[in-house]
Protein backbone atom coordinates (compact mmCIF):
# COMPACT_ATOMS: atom_id res chain seq x y z
CA UNK A 1 0.00 0.00 0.00
CA UNK A 2 0.90 3.70 -0.35
CA UNK A 3 0.30 6.83 1.93
CA UNK A 4 -2.56 8.81 0.42
CA UNK A 5 -3.43 12.51 1.95
CA UNK A 6 -6.85 13.77 2.46
CA UNK A 7 -7.74 17.30 2.79
CA UNK A 8 -8.89 18.06 6.10
CA UNK A 9 -9.93 21.93 6.48
CA UNK A 10 -6.29 23.66 6.27
CA UNK A 11 -4.75 20.05 7.64
CA UNK A 12 -3.43 17.83 5.24
CA UNK A 13 -3.70 14.23 6.17
CA UNK A 14 -1.89 11.51 6.01
CA UNK A 15 -2.12 7.43 6.12
CA UNK A 16 -0.57 4.55 7.68
CA UNK A 17 2.48 2.77 6.10
CA UNK A 18 1.60 -0.78 5.30
CA UNK A 19 3.63 -2.11 7.89
CA UNK A 20 2.47 0.03 10.65
CA UNK A 21 -1.04 -1.17 9.61
CA UNK A 22 -0.11 -4.81 9.86
CA UNK A 23 0.94 -4.18 12.95
CA UNK A 24 -2.10 -2.28 14.47
CA UNK A 25 -4.12 -4.93 12.83
CA UNK A 26 -2.36 -7.91 13.95
CA UNK A 27 -1.76 -9.08 10.70
CA UNK A 28 -1.41 -8.04 6.96
CA UNK A 29 -4.98 -7.29 5.09
CA UNK A 30 -5.82 -10.23 3.52
CA UNK A 31 -7.44 -8.40 0.60
CA UNK A 32 -7.74 -5.13 -1.17
CA UNK A 33 -10.91 -3.46 -1.61
CA UNK A 34 -10.38 -4.07 -5.15
CA UNK A 35 -10.35 -7.56 -4.41
CA UNK A 36 -13.40 -8.07 -2.23
CA UNK A 37 -15.20 -6.32 -5.05
CA UNK A 38 -14.28 -8.64 -7.44
CA UNK A 39 -15.46 -11.71 -4.83
CA UNK A 40 -18.65 -10.57 -4.23
CA UNK A 41 -19.57 -8.64 -7.04
CA UNK A 42 -22.97 -7.06 -7.86
CA UNK A 43 -25.79 -8.93 -8.33
CA UNK A 44 -27.54 -7.09 -10.67
CA UNK A 45 -24.75 -7.66 -12.79
CA UNK A 46 -23.78 -10.06 -15.48
CA UNK A 47 -21.54 -12.68 -14.05
CA UNK A 48 -18.32 -13.51 -16.50
CA UNK A 49 -16.41 -15.70 -13.89
CA UNK A 50 -18.31 -17.56 -11.61
CA UNK A 51 -14.92 -18.97 -10.27
CA UNK A 52 -14.33 -15.67 -8.37
CA UNK A 53 -17.95 -16.51 -6.21
CA UNK A 54 -18.50 -20.26 -5.58
CA UNK A 55 -16.54 -22.89 -6.76
CA UNK A 56 -19.52 -24.60 -6.71
CA UNK A 57 -21.83 -24.03 -9.85
CA UNK A 58 -25.25 -26.09 -8.74
CA UNK A 59 -25.10 -24.12 -5.77
CA UNK A 60 -24.81 -20.56 -7.25
CA UNK A 61 -27.29 -21.05 -9.66
CA UNK A 62 -29.71 -21.26 -6.37
CA UNK A 63 -28.35 -17.80 -5.06
CA UNK A 64 -27.47 -15.74 -8.57
CA UNK A 65 -28.98 -16.44 -11.55
CA UNK A 66 -27.24 -16.85 -14.76
CA UNK A 67 -27.27 -12.65 -15.90
CA UNK A 68 -28.03 -11.33 -12.57
CA UNK A 69 -30.79 -10.14 -10.79
CA UNK A 70 -33.56 -8.52 -12.97
CA UNK A 71 -33.76 -4.44 -13.04
CA UNK A 72 -35.65 -3.69 -9.31
CA UNK A 73 -34.63 -6.63 -7.67
CA UNK A 74 -34.25 -5.59 -3.92
CA UNK A 75 -31.60 -7.87 -1.77
CA UNK A 76 -32.42 -7.31 1.38
CA UNK A 77 -31.41 -8.36 5.23
CA UNK A 78 -32.40 -9.39 8.45
CA UNK A 79 -29.64 -9.36 11.11
CA UNK A 80 -30.47 -11.00 14.59
CA UNK A 81 -28.14 -10.58 17.68
CA UNK A 82 -27.66 -14.29 19.46
CA UNK A 83 -28.37 -13.11 22.71
CA UNK A 84 -30.98 -15.26 24.02
CA UNK A 85 -34.03 -13.19 23.03
CA UNK A 86 -35.79 -12.94 19.68
CA UNK A 87 -37.92 -9.46 19.73
CA UNK A 88 -41.35 -9.64 17.86
CA UNK A 89 -39.89 -6.49 16.38
CA UNK A 90 -37.36 -8.52 14.60
CA UNK A 91 -40.11 -10.37 13.40
CA UNK A 92 -42.01 -7.21 11.82
CA UNK A 93 -38.88 -6.59 10.32
CA UNK A 94 -38.47 -9.32 8.65
CA UNK A 95 -41.56 -9.74 6.98
CA UNK A 96 -40.69 -6.20 5.37
CA UNK A 97 -37.43 -7.82 4.46
CA UNK A 98 -39.43 -10.85 2.94
CA UNK A 99 -41.87 -9.49 1.43
CA UNK A 100 -39.90 -6.83 -0.57
CA UNK A 101 -37.38 -9.33 -1.58
CA UNK A 102 -40.13 -11.65 -2.90
CA UNK A 103 -42.44 -8.93 -4.89
CA UNK A 104 -39.22 -7.62 -6.81
CA UNK A 105 -37.97 -10.72 -7.71
CA UNK A 106 -34.95 -10.05 -5.16
CA UNK A 107 -33.37 -12.25 -2.27
CA UNK A 108 -33.80 -11.96 1.38
CA UNK A 109 -30.91 -12.49 3.35
CA UNK A 110 -30.35 -13.12 7.09
CA UNK A 111 -27.01 -13.08 8.33
CA UNK A 112 -26.01 -13.31 12.52
CA UNK A 113 -24.80 -10.51 13.96
CA UNK A 114 -22.17 -12.12 16.61
CA UNK A 115 -19.53 -9.63 17.39
CA UNK A 116 -20.38 -8.40 20.89
CA UNK A 117 -19.41 -12.24 22.26
CA UNK A 118 -20.00 -10.90 26.35
CA UNK A 119 -23.66 -10.54 25.17
CA UNK A 120 -24.19 -13.87 23.25
CA UNK A 121 -26.15 -16.85 24.84
CA UNK A 122 -25.65 -20.25 24.49
CA UNK A 123 -28.31 -21.56 22.32
CA UNK A 124 -29.33 -18.23 21.05
CA UNK A 125 -28.88 -19.62 17.60
CA UNK A 126 -31.22 -22.33 18.02
CA UNK A 127 -33.87 -19.48 19.02
CA UNK A 128 -33.47 -17.26 16.08
CA UNK A 129 -33.83 -20.58 13.45
CA UNK A 130 -36.99 -21.72 15.06
CA UNK A 131 -38.56 -18.81 15.02
CA UNK A 132 -37.85 -17.85 11.73
CA UNK A 133 -38.74 -21.28 10.60
CA UNK A 134 -42.21 -21.42 12.75
CA UNK A 135 -43.55 -17.86 11.18
CA UNK A 136 -42.46 -18.99 7.92
CA UNK A 137 -39.65 -16.14 7.17
CA UNK A 138 -36.98 -18.88 5.65
CA UNK A 139 -34.19 -16.76 4.14
CA UNK A 140 -32.64 -17.39 0.55
CA UNK A 141 -29.74 -16.91 1.76
CA UNK A 142 -27.78 -17.40 5.34
CA UNK A 143 -27.27 -20.21 7.16
CA UNK A 144 -29.09 -23.12 6.25
CA UNK A 145 -29.46 -21.49 3.22
CA UNK A 146 -26.09 -20.82 2.52
CA UNK A 147 -25.41 -18.45 -0.30
CA UNK A 148 -22.49 -17.05 -2.36
CA UNK A 149 -22.02 -13.77 -0.57
CA UNK A 150 -21.19 -15.41 2.54
CA UNK A 151 -19.65 -16.46 5.55
CA UNK A 152 -23.11 -15.17 7.47
CA UNK A 153 -21.56 -14.82 11.01
CA UNK A 154 -19.74 -11.50 11.13
CA UNK A 155 -17.49 -13.38 13.44
CA UNK A 156 -16.60 -15.06 10.41
CA UNK A 157 -15.93 -12.19 8.01
CA UNK A 158 -13.03 -10.97 10.79
CA UNK A 159 -10.76 -10.73 7.51
CA UNK A 160 -13.29 -8.55 5.01
CA UNK A 161 -13.44 -6.30 8.20
CA UNK A 162 -9.70 -5.80 8.56
CA UNK A 163 -9.31 -5.24 5.23
CA UNK A 164 -11.53 -2.13 4.67
CA UNK A 165 -9.87 -1.13 7.95
CA UNK A 166 -6.80 -0.86 6.44
CA UNK A 167 -8.00 0.94 3.58
CA UNK A 168 -9.39 3.31 5.47
CA UNK A 169 -5.89 3.27 7.99
CA UNK A 170 -4.17 4.20 4.50
CA UNK A 171 -5.88 7.17 3.31
CA UNK A 172 -6.36 8.41 6.76
CA UNK A 173 -9.77 7.74 7.26
CA UNK A 174 -9.27 5.86 10.40
CA UNK A 175 -6.29 5.72 13.19
CA UNK A 176 -5.78 3.32 15.86
CA UNK A 177 -6.89 4.67 19.46
CA UNK A 178 -4.73 4.16 22.90
CA UNK A 179 -7.26 5.43 25.11
CA UNK A 180 -8.01 3.05 28.31
CA UNK A 181 -11.66 2.41 29.67
CA UNK A 182 -10.07 4.76 32.48
CA UNK A 183 -9.13 7.40 30.43
CA UNK A 184 -12.38 7.57 28.69
CA UNK A 185 -14.53 7.78 31.87
CA UNK A 186 -12.02 10.73 32.76
CA UNK A 187 -12.69 12.28 29.88
CA UNK A 188 -16.86 11.62 29.97
CA UNK A 189 -16.60 13.58 33.40
CA UNK A 190 -14.82 16.19 32.05
CA UNK A 191 -17.45 17.10 29.10
CA UNK A 192 -20.27 16.28 31.91
CA UNK A 193 -18.61 19.39 33.97
CA UNK A 194 -18.18 21.54 31.55
CA UNK A 195 -21.59 20.95 29.84
CA UNK A 196 -20.40 19.11 26.73
CA UNK A 197 -21.71 15.88 24.64
CA UNK A 198 -19.89 13.16 25.60
CA UNK A 199 -17.66 10.82 23.12
CA UNK A 200 -14.91 11.15 21.78
CA UNK A 201 -14.37 13.83 19.06
CA UNK A 202 -12.38 16.56 17.84
CA UNK A 203 -9.87 18.05 20.82
CA UNK A 204 -11.19 15.17 23.08
CA UNK A 205 -9.71 12.81 20.21
CA UNK A 206 -6.05 12.53 22.08
CA UNK A 207 -5.02 10.16 19.37
CA UNK A 208 -6.07 11.34 16.59
CA UNK A 209 -2.88 12.82 15.08
CA UNK A 210 -0.26 10.78 16.64
CA UNK A 211 2.73 10.53 14.59
CA UNK A 212 3.95 7.00 13.41
CA UNK A 213 6.97 7.07 15.76
CA UNK A 214 4.41 7.04 18.79
CA UNK A 215 2.02 4.81 17.53
CA UNK A 216 5.27 2.52 17.11
CA UNK A 217 6.04 3.38 20.53
CA UNK A 218 2.65 2.26 21.68
CA UNK A 219 2.67 -1.38 19.85
CA UNK A 220 6.32 -1.49 21.13
CA UNK A 221 5.54 -0.89 24.88
CA UNK A 222 2.25 -3.67 24.31
CA UNK A 223 -0.75 -1.46 24.26
CA UNK A 224 -3.80 -2.79 22.10
CA UNK A 225 -5.52 -0.12 20.04
CA UNK A 226 -8.82 0.03 19.15
CA UNK A 227 -9.69 1.67 15.76
CA UNK A 228 -11.56 4.80 15.05
CA UNK A 229 -12.98 6.76 12.58
CA UNK A 230 -11.56 9.93 11.55
CA UNK A 231 -14.83 11.92 11.64
CA UNK A 232 -14.93 15.59 9.81
CA UNK A 233 -18.38 16.39 10.70
CA UNK A 234 -19.55 19.29 12.57
CA UNK A 235 -23.05 18.62 15.04
CA UNK A 236 -23.78 22.37 14.36
CA UNK A 237 -23.66 21.47 10.29
CA UNK A 238 -27.33 19.78 9.60
CA UNK A 239 -27.24 17.25 6.34
CA UNK A 240 -30.46 15.49 4.78
CA UNK A 241 -30.24 11.74 4.70
CA UNK A 242 -32.94 10.16 2.12
CA UNK A 243 -35.15 7.78 3.14
CA UNK A 244 -37.69 5.66 1.16
CA UNK A 245 -40.31 6.03 3.20
CA UNK A 246 -40.16 9.61 5.29
CA UNK A 247 -38.18 11.42 2.25
CA UNK A 248 -35.33 13.63 3.26
CA UNK A 249 -34.74 13.02 7.19
CA UNK A 250 -32.79 16.09 8.33
CA UNK A 251 -29.67 15.51 10.98
CA UNK A 252 -26.84 16.93 12.41
CA UNK A 253 -23.50 15.56 10.85
CA UNK A 254 -21.68 12.90 12.95
CA UNK A 255 -18.44 14.57 14.53
CA UNK A 256 -17.77 11.29 16.74
CA UNK A 257 -14.73 9.45 16.36
CA UNK A 258 -16.79 6.14 16.63
CA UNK A 259 -14.88 2.76 17.34
CA UNK A 260 -14.95 0.99 14.23
CA UNK A 261 -12.27 -2.58 15.53
CA UNK A 262 -12.58 -3.05 19.02
CA UNK A 263 -9.37 -3.36 20.63
CA UNK A 264 -10.26 -6.51 23.21
CA UNK A 265 -11.03 -8.70 20.09
CA UNK A 266 -10.56 -7.44 17.04
CA UNK A 267 -13.85 -7.53 15.58
CA UNK A 268 -16.02 -4.62 14.44
CA UNK A 269 -18.90 -2.69 15.95
CA UNK A 270 -22.33 -2.92 14.91
CA UNK A 271 -21.71 0.43 12.67
CA UNK A 272 -18.68 -0.67 10.32
CA UNK A 273 -19.94 -4.27 10.71
CA UNK A 274 -23.45 -3.76 9.14
CA UNK A 275 -22.09 -1.14 6.82
CA UNK A 276 -19.16 -3.65 5.05
CA UNK A 277 -21.91 -6.79 5.45
CA UNK A 278 -24.41 -3.81 3.25
CA UNK A 279 -22.07 -3.14 0.59
CA UNK A 280 -20.83 -6.57 0.11
CA UNK A 281 -23.76 -8.73 -0.15
CA UNK A 282 -25.12 -5.80 -1.97
CA UNK A 283 -28.07 -5.03 -0.01
CA UNK A 284 -29.87 -2.54 -1.64
CA UNK A 285 -32.77 -2.00 1.07
CA UNK A 286 -32.12 -1.81 4.17
CA UNK A 287 -35.17 -1.87 6.58
CA UNK A 288 -35.11 -0.69 10.30
CA UNK A 289 -37.13 0.53 13.00
CA UNK A 290 -37.10 4.63 13.76
CA UNK A 291 -34.94 4.37 16.77
CA UNK A 292 -32.05 4.18 14.07
CA UNK A 293 -32.98 7.39 12.75
CA UNK A 294 -30.43 8.93 15.46
CA UNK A 295 -27.81 7.19 13.83
CA UNK A 296 -28.58 7.50 10.11
CA UNK A 297 -26.20 10.58 9.39
CA UNK A 298 -23.21 8.31 10.73
CA UNK A 299 -23.90 5.75 8.54
CA UNK A 300 -24.27 7.83 5.38
CA UNK A 301 -20.89 9.75 6.57
CA UNK A 302 -19.64 6.42 6.69
CA UNK A 303 -20.46 5.16 3.45
CA UNK A 304 -19.16 8.31 1.66
CA UNK A 305 -15.86 8.27 3.10
CA UNK A 306 -14.95 4.55 2.03
CA UNK A 307 -16.84 6.36 -1.51
CA UNK A 308 -19.49 3.38 -1.77
CA UNK A 309 -23.14 3.85 -2.25
CA UNK A 310 -25.00 3.82 0.52
CA UNK A 311 -28.42 1.48 -0.05
CA UNK A 312 -32.13 2.68 0.09
CA UNK A 313 -32.96 3.05 4.13
CA UNK A 314 -36.45 2.43 5.40
CA UNK A 315 -37.09 3.87 8.76
CA UNK A 316 -40.31 1.97 9.68
CA UNK A 317 -42.83 2.31 13.08
CA UNK A 318 -41.89 1.25 15.86
CA UNK A 319 -44.14 -1.29 17.60
CA UNK A 320 -44.98 0.45 20.82
CA UNK A 321 -47.92 -0.32 24.07
CA UNK A 322 -48.91 2.21 26.64
CA UNK A 323 -46.28 2.60 29.76
CA UNK A 324 -48.94 1.31 32.75
CA UNK A 325 -46.99 3.72 34.45
CA UNK A 326 -46.78 6.91 32.88
CA UNK A 327 -49.26 6.85 30.44
CA UNK A 328 -47.39 7.58 27.49
CA UNK A 329 -46.20 5.66 24.52
CA UNK A 330 -42.75 3.50 23.99
CA UNK A 331 -41.49 0.96 22.39
CA UNK A 332 -41.87 -2.44 23.54
CA UNK A 333 -39.18 -3.58 25.86
CA UNK A 334 -37.76 -7.65 25.71
CA UNK A 335 -37.25 -6.16 29.79
CA UNK A 336 -40.74 -4.68 30.23
CA UNK A 337 -43.01 -7.03 28.20
CA UNK A 338 -43.56 -10.39 27.39
CA UNK A 339 -45.51 -9.82 24.11
CA UNK A 340 -42.26 -8.47 23.07
CA UNK A 341 -40.77 -12.49 23.02
CA UNK A 342 -41.53 -13.64 19.89
CA UNK A 343 -41.15 -17.34 21.10
CA UNK A 344 -43.66 -16.46 23.84
CA UNK A 345 -45.96 -16.65 21.09
CA UNK A 346 -44.60 -20.00 19.94
CA UNK A 347 -44.83 -21.33 23.44
CA UNK A 348 -48.43 -20.08 24.07
CA UNK A 349 -49.73 -22.03 20.39
CA UNK A 350 -50.16 -18.15 18.97
CA UNK A 351 -50.88 -19.59 14.68
CA UNK A 352 -47.55 -17.67 13.10
CA UNK A 353 -49.67 -16.83 9.83
CA UNK A 354 -52.29 -14.91 12.41
CA UNK A 355 -49.30 -12.96 14.00
CA UNK A 356 -48.07 -11.99 10.57
CA UNK A 357 -51.48 -11.33 9.26
CA UNK A 358 -51.83 -8.79 12.27
CA UNK A 359 -48.18 -7.19 11.85
CA UNK A 360 -48.32 -7.09 8.22
CA UNK A 361 -51.86 -4.87 8.56
CA UNK A 362 -50.29 -2.56 10.57
CA UNK A 363 -47.53 -2.11 7.57
CA UNK A 364 -50.77 -2.28 5.25
CA UNK A 365 -54.19 -0.90 6.72
CA UNK A 366 -55.51 -1.95 3.23
CA UNK A 367 -54.55 -5.67 4.00
CA UNK A 368 -58.07 -6.85 6.34
CA UNK A 369 -60.26 -5.58 3.83
CA UNK A 370 -58.42 -6.93 0.55
CA UNK A 371 -58.24 -10.27 2.97
CA UNK A 372 -62.26 -10.00 3.49
CA UNK A 373 -63.18 -9.48 -0.25
CA UNK A 374 -61.17 -12.28 -1.35
CA UNK A 375 -58.57 -9.80 -3.13
CA UNK A 376 -55.58 -11.91 -1.54
CA UNK A 377 -55.26 -15.31 0.35
CA UNK A 378 -52.68 -14.24 2.70
CA UNK A 379 -49.81 -11.75 2.93
CA UNK A 380 -48.12 -13.02 0.26
CA UNK A 381 -50.53 -12.09 -2.03
CA UNK A 382 -51.02 -8.52 -0.91
CA UNK A 383 -48.96 -5.76 -2.32
CA UNK A 384 -46.80 -3.95 -0.42
CA UNK A 385 -45.79 0.05 -1.35
CA UNK A 386 -42.91 1.67 0.93
CA UNK A 387 -44.52 5.09 0.43
CA UNK A 388 -47.70 3.55 2.38
CA UNK A 389 -46.03 2.14 5.27
CA UNK A 390 -46.41 3.90 8.45
CA UNK A 391 -43.60 6.15 10.31
CA UNK A 392 -45.15 6.61 13.32
CA UNK A 393 -45.20 4.39 16.55
CA UNK A 394 -47.86 1.59 16.16
CA UNK A 395 -49.68 0.65 19.34
CA UNK A 396 -49.41 -3.39 19.83
CA UNK A 397 -52.83 -4.62 19.91
CA UNK A 398 -53.86 -7.53 21.67
CA UNK A 399 -57.38 -7.75 21.00
CA UNK A 400 -56.83 -7.21 17.71
CA UNK A 401 -54.37 -10.09 17.35
CA UNK A 402 -56.88 -12.43 19.04
CA UNK A 403 -59.30 -11.36 16.42
CA UNK A 404 -56.87 -12.62 13.44
CA UNK A 405 -55.86 -15.68 15.51
CA UNK A 406 -60.22 -16.29 15.65
CA UNK A 407 -60.73 -15.89 12.24
CA UNK A 408 -57.53 -17.47 11.10
CA UNK A 409 -58.29 -20.94 12.93
CA UNK A 410 -62.49 -21.02 12.42
CA UNK A 411 -61.02 -21.12 8.61
CA UNK A 412 -58.61 -24.26 8.99
CA UNK A 413 -60.69 -27.73 8.64
CA UNK A 414 -60.85 -29.61 11.32
CA UNK A 415 -57.96 -32.19 10.39
CA UNK A 416 -55.82 -29.36 10.00
CA UNK A 417 -56.93 -27.82 13.37
CA UNK A 418 -56.64 -31.25 14.96
CA UNK A 419 -52.80 -31.39 13.69
CA UNK A 420 -51.86 -28.01 14.54
CA UNK A 421 -53.20 -28.40 18.12
CA UNK A 422 -51.62 -31.88 18.68
CA UNK A 423 -48.08 -30.68 17.46
CA UNK A 424 -48.34 -27.74 20.17
CA UNK A 425 -48.84 -30.03 22.61
CA UNK A 426 -46.27 -32.51 21.77
CA UNK A 427 -44.11 -29.85 21.87
CA UNK A 428 -44.70 -27.30 24.97
CA UNK A 429 -47.90 -28.62 26.31
CA UNK A 430 -48.16 -30.28 30.08
CA UNK A 431 -49.45 -33.77 30.79
CA UNK A 432 -52.70 -33.40 30.42
CA UNK A 433 -52.51 -32.10 26.90
CA UNK A 434 -50.91 -35.20 25.47
CA UNK A 435 -54.23 -36.40 27.05
CA UNK A 436 -56.21 -34.77 25.47
CA UNK A 437 -54.32 -35.35 22.21
CA UNK A 438 -53.97 -39.16 22.72
CA UNK A 439 -57.65 -40.22 21.16
CA UNK A 440 -57.11 -38.78 17.77
CA UNK A 441 -60.80 -39.44 16.37
CA UNK A 442 -62.50 -38.11 20.17
CA UNK A 443 -59.95 -35.08 19.54
CA UNK A 444 -61.37 -34.60 16.38
CA UNK A 445 -64.82 -34.92 16.83
CA UNK A 446 -64.73 -32.27 19.78
CA UNK A 447 -63.10 -29.84 17.70
CA UNK A 448 -65.93 -30.39 14.59
CA UNK A 449 -68.46 -29.01 16.98
CA UNK A 450 -70.46 -25.94 15.62
CA UNK A 451 -68.31 -26.47 12.67
CA UNK A 452 -70.30 -27.34 10.20
CA UNK A 453 -72.03 -24.07 8.81
CA UNK A 454 -69.20 -21.88 7.17
CA UNK A 455 -71.71 -19.09 7.85
CA UNK A 456 -71.96 -19.43 11.77
CA UNK A 457 -68.58 -21.08 12.36
CA UNK A 458 -67.22 -21.21 15.71
CA UNK A 459 -64.69 -18.56 16.63
CA UNK A 460 -64.14 -19.03 20.38
CA UNK A 461 -60.22 -20.84 19.78
CA UNK A 462 -57.01 -17.83 19.95
CA UNK A 463 -54.55 -20.24 20.11
CA UNK A 464 -53.57 -23.68 20.41
CA UNK A 465 -53.05 -23.92 24.38
CA UNK A 466 -56.20 -21.91 24.44
CA UNK A 467 -57.83 -24.49 22.43
CA UNK A 468 -56.72 -27.14 24.53
CA UNK A 469 -58.16 -25.29 28.09
CA UNK A 470 -60.98 -24.55 26.66
CA UNK A 471 -62.34 -27.97 25.56
CA UNK A 472 -60.73 -29.61 28.98
CA UNK A 473 -64.13 -30.69 30.25
CA UNK A 474 -64.34 -33.51 28.09
CA UNK A 475 -61.79 -35.14 29.70
CA UNK A 476 -62.69 -37.19 32.55
CA UNK A 477 -59.29 -36.35 34.33
CA UNK A 478 -60.39 -32.73 34.15
CA UNK A 479 -64.20 -33.00 35.99
CA UNK A 480 -66.57 -31.08 35.40
CA UNK A 481 -65.75 -27.96 37.66
CA UNK A 482 -69.04 -27.46 39.52
CA UNK A 483 -67.57 -26.64 43.25
CA UNK A 484 -69.39 -23.12 42.92
CA UNK A 485 -72.32 -23.61 40.64
CA UNK A 486 -75.19 -25.29 41.78
CA UNK A 487 -77.25 -27.29 39.06
CA UNK A 488 -81.01 -27.77 39.20
CA UNK A 489 -80.81 -31.87 40.76
CA UNK A 490 -84.74 -32.55 39.92
CA UNK A 491 -83.47 -31.39 36.13
CA UNK A 492 -80.38 -34.06 36.59
CA UNK A 493 -82.83 -36.74 37.75
CA UNK A 494 -85.63 -36.50 35.04
CA UNK A 495 -83.30 -35.81 32.22
CA UNK A 496 -81.59 -38.85 32.93
CA UNK A 497 -85.03 -40.56 33.60
CA UNK A 498 -86.05 -39.95 29.76
CA UNK A 499 -82.32 -39.53 27.74
CA UNK A 500 -81.43 -41.53 24.92
CA UNK A 501 -78.51 -40.67 23.36
CA UNK A 502 -80.40 -41.91 20.20
CA UNK A 503 -82.15 -38.98 20.28
CA UNK A 504 -82.10 -36.26 17.61
CA UNK A 505 -82.01 -32.95 18.60
CA UNK A 506 -85.56 -31.64 18.11
CA UNK A 507 -86.57 -34.66 20.80
CA UNK A 508 -83.57 -33.67 23.25
CA UNK A 509 -85.11 -30.34 22.83
CA UNK A 510 -88.56 -31.29 23.62
CA UNK A 511 -87.32 -33.39 26.68
CA UNK A 512 -86.28 -30.56 28.25
CA UNK A 513 -88.63 -28.32 27.78
CA UNK A 514 -91.17 -30.92 29.02
CA UNK A 515 -88.78 -31.06 31.96
CA UNK A 516 -89.12 -26.96 32.44
CA UNK A 517 -93.23 -27.41 32.13
CA UNK A 518 -92.86 -29.82 34.91
CA UNK A 519 -90.58 -28.19 37.36
CA UNK A 520 -92.04 -24.48 36.54
CA UNK A 521 -89.07 -23.04 35.46
CA UNK A 522 -87.79 -21.54 32.15
CA UNK A 523 -86.04 -23.88 29.24
CA UNK A 524 -82.99 -22.17 29.44
CA UNK A 525 -82.74 -22.65 33.21
CA UNK A 526 -83.40 -26.74 32.59
CA UNK A 527 -80.35 -26.69 30.11
CA UNK A 528 -78.33 -24.70 32.27
CA UNK A 529 -78.63 -26.97 34.78
CA UNK A 530 -77.23 -29.74 32.56
CA UNK A 531 -74.54 -27.42 30.95
CA UNK A 532 -73.14 -26.81 34.20
CA UNK A 533 -73.26 -30.46 35.41
CA UNK A 534 -71.91 -31.39 32.46
CA UNK A 535 -68.94 -28.84 31.53
CA UNK A 536 -68.55 -26.69 34.70
CA UNK A 537 -69.39 -24.18 32.97
CA UNK A 538 -72.11 -21.48 32.02
CA UNK A 539 -71.13 -20.89 28.41
CA UNK A 540 -69.96 -23.62 26.01
CA UNK A 541 -71.04 -24.49 22.17
CA UNK A 542 -73.65 -26.26 21.30
CA UNK A 543 -75.18 -28.67 24.56
CA UNK A 544 -76.74 -31.18 21.86
CA UNK A 545 -73.29 -31.73 20.24
CA UNK A 546 -71.51 -31.62 23.43
CA UNK A 547 -73.76 -34.52 24.71
CA UNK A 548 -73.13 -36.58 21.08
CA UNK A 549 -69.58 -36.11 21.44
CA UNK A 550 -69.61 -37.13 25.09
CA UNK A 551 -71.03 -40.62 24.97
CA UNK A 552 -74.10 -41.73 26.59
CA UNK A 553 -72.02 -43.36 29.32
CA UNK A 554 -69.86 -40.31 30.56
CA UNK A 555 -73.23 -37.95 30.22
CA UNK A 556 -74.99 -40.39 32.84
CA UNK A 557 -71.67 -40.23 35.30
CA UNK A 558 -71.41 -36.92 34.64
CA UNK A 559 -75.13 -35.97 35.45
CA UNK A 560 -75.31 -38.27 38.02
CA UNK A 561 -72.55 -37.42 40.10
CA UNK A 562 -73.15 -33.50 39.77
CA UNK A 563 -76.62 -34.50 41.17
CA UNK A 564 -74.43 -36.09 44.00
CA UNK A 565 -72.50 -33.37 44.96
CA UNK A 566 -75.50 -30.95 45.19
CA UNK A 567 -77.61 -33.27 47.38
CA UNK A 568 -74.96 -33.02 49.47
CA UNK A 569 -74.23 -29.25 49.36
CA UNK A 570 -77.61 -29.04 50.24
CA UNK A 571 -77.18 -31.56 53.84
CA UNK A 572 -74.24 -29.65 54.53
Amino acid sequence: MSSTKKEQGKKVRKGLSESLIARVLGAPPKWTIAELEKKFPPRHAAVTDISVISDNPVKLKKHFAPGGLPDGAMVTRVAPSPTGFMHLGTIYQAILDKKLAMQSGGVFVMRIEDTDTAREVPGALDIIMKCMREFGLTPNEGLEGGGAYGPYFQSERKDIYHSVAAELLEKGFAYPCFLSPDEMDEIRERQKAAGFPTGIYGEWARDRDLAEQEIAAKLDAGWVPSVRLYSTGDKSRRIFCKDAVRGGVECPENEEDIVIIKSTDGLPTYHFAHLVDDHFMRTTHVVRDASYLSTFSLHIQMFKTIGWTPPIYIHTSTLDKIDEETGGQRKLSKRKDPEASAVRFLEEGWPPEAVLEYLFNIINSSYEEDRAKGKVKNIWDAELKIKKMPTSGALFDMKKLEWWAKEFIAALPVGELVRRATDWANEYGNDFNKKEIADVDYLRRILSIERDNPKQIRKDFITWKQTLEEIAYFFDDFGAQVSDLKPNKDVLVKFLESFDSKDQKDLWWQKIQNIAAELGIKNGDAAMALRVALTGRTNTPDLYSIMQVMGAERVRERISKAGLRTEERKTK
